[in-house]
């Protein structure tokens, strides 16, 4: 379809990612909550040894695929994955056998940094890729 001025509109041109529909972000919402429970998970249960470098995977990477999938509004994975975390220590404290010291606690608040580079870059590549396969 060809509007007055001559652009065509997005309707007629083939793309190489779905469009995105505005709404509808229940399902992803969900994947976040999913996600920040894996993070948090291991984050309580792996040793302190290794479980910052694991942890901090697991958020940028999935703060990564949503900000790719959902571009607009980037934080909120950052806010729902990474709130997860001092959540799940203070529920293991008063719940679970397991005790964290009052330094897992303070770095469990750490996990929004890697959070914010990975939604913030998942969304600049989706950006790019929209970009550089849309036609003129």
């Amino acid at each position: 379809m060809t509007t007055s001025a001559g652009a065509t509109t997005s309707s007629s041109r083939s793309e190489i990612l779905p469009a995105q529909k505005s709404g509808h972000d229940t399902l992803y919402y969900l994947l976040a909550v999913v996600f920040g429970a894996a993070a948090a998970w291991t984050d309580v249960k792996i040793s302190a040894d290794e479980h910052l470098l694991v942890t901090a995977l697991i958020v940028v990477s999935s703060c990564m695929l949503l900000g790719f999938l959902r571009p607009s509004r980037p934080w909120r994975w950052v806010l729902i994955i990474g709130i997860c975390i001092p959540v799940a220590e203070w529920l293991a404290y008063f719940v679970l056998t397991e005790k964290p010291t009052r330094a897992q606690v303070y770095e469990s608040f750490l996990a929004f940094l890697p959070g914010i580079a990975g939604a913030v870059g998942g969304a600049m590549a989706r950006n790019t890729v929209n970009n550089l396969f849309a036609e003129n």
